[in-house]
């Protein structure tokens, strides 16, 4: 059994916020020449403005970031590596729009590859990518739409890793939002997407200059990520992260009438954001609540009780609203319980409503005492 302080254990973070969350009924952001748009916080996924986010639209390239997205997948679970060496197929290097012009028959790496795709929007490199995930680029669009199906994307169908034109092929900004989300989880994306111009070098010895297809990474002083698209179907896209302090944004606008009003949109959305909005952490996961908490039958000494994640929510300047964290304790807990088991929840209140709830988890083994232990225990406690 688990005995808490009044078998509840409480725990009120800090004194109480005064800020304002945002509702989910955000006032729509009304840009001329554009089609859909969308504003988030990175972290929380908090929306901050949209403008017909929902929207079914022909993405063009910017569908390459479900394709950088799996092969940072495929790399984390060590199905790919970044020396790994790729033969590059006729298919790929057939492939028109933009390109770094791969060598059927060459050997290329997937580091090259893949920095090729989030620089230069390469199409061959993305096809190439494709084929040596899944064998075939049909393959890997059927992974693309499973992956797309996890993330609950309900406005989202890929029929090419590229985004070249093709039937029944289409996204929504709010769509477009979460995959960038999930990108941002892998720090090695930011390591490749801010760069600016690099070579691609072939084994033949010729040289291909990339240059970013992002162009507020000189325009816009926070920014260092993002992906751009083009087609006549699907007129001028962008989806955009920048950070300033540490408060993330993601920024997608559809259907733009030129580049220019895609770039200066989304810098009007970034301004937004950082100029009346601001981040509160309410649970740190460093934070241990093993004291707050008895498991009968355990032998360790110290509990290592920690939140599954960070909780935080975004604020408004100047208006506001009450937040409150409680923890509460499981019942009937008792040892062993491995590492990774919830044991508690942290409550999160807002104006006295529940906002949000963030598990409480074991950091590390719970160990059961022995029979030996217990007398032991027992023993010192009639001494005492």
């Amino acid at each position: 059994m688990v005995k808490a302080k009044n078998m509840v254990a409480m725990l009120l973070l800090g004194l109480m916020l005064c800020f304002f969350v945002p509702s989910s009924n955000v006032a729509a952001l009304q840009e001329e020449g554009v089609k859909s748009s969308i504003l988030i916080e990175s972290e929380s996924g908090e929306v901050l403005q949209e403008n017909n986010s929902h929207q079914k639209l022909a993405i063009a390239s910017v569908t390459k970031l479900m394709t950088i997205l799996l092969t940072l997948e495929k790399l984390d679970e060590q199905k790919l590596t970044l020396d790994q060496t790729i033969i590059a197929s006729k298919t790929a290097a057939q492939m028109g729009g933009s390109q770094v012009f791969l060598e059927e028959g060459g050997e290329y790496k997937v580091l090259d590859l893949l920095k090729s795709v989030i620089i230069s929007s390469a199409n061959d490199s993305s096809v190439l990518l494709a084929e040596t995930i899944s064998g075939s680029e049909k393959n890997f669009v059927e992974e693309m739409n499973k992956r797309a199906a996890q993330l609950n994307l309900q406005n989202t169908h890929y029929n090419s890793a590229t985004g070249l034109p093709a039937p029944m092929q289409y996204s929504s900004a709010y769509d477009v939002a979460v995959v960038m989300r999930e990108v941002l989880k892998h720090p090695l994306y930011l390591k490749l997407s801010g760069i600016w111009m690099e070579y691609f070098s072939h084994p033949k010895g010729r040289i291909t200059g990339m240059a970013n297809t992002n162009k507020l990474l000189k325009q816009y002083e926070f920014c260092d990520g993002g992906k751009t698209g083009y087609t006549n179907e699907a007129g001028f896209c962008l989806c955009a992260t920048a950070k300033k302090d540490d408060f993330r944004l993601i920024s997608v606008v559809l259907g733009a009438d030129s580049s220019k009003t895609r770039f200066n949109t989304t810098k009007e959305m970034l301004d937004y954001g950082f100029n009346n909005f601001e981040v509160k952490k309410l649970v740190d996961k460093s934070q241990n609540f093993g004291d707050e908490i008895t498991i009968s039958k355990s032998k360790n000494k110290e509990l290592s009780l920690h939140a599954e994640t960070d909780c935080t929510v975004v604020v408004k300047k100047g208006e506001n609203a009450e937040f409150e964290a409680k923890f509460e304790a499981y019942k009937n807990l008792c040892a062993p319980i491995e590492k990774g088991c919830k044991v508690g929840e942290i409550k999160i209140f807002k104006n006295g409503e529940l906002f949000k709830t963030v598990g409480v988890i074991t950091t590390e083994n719970i160990q059961e005492q022995s029979y030996f232990n217990i007398i032991q225990s027992i023993t010192k406690r009639w001494l005492i």
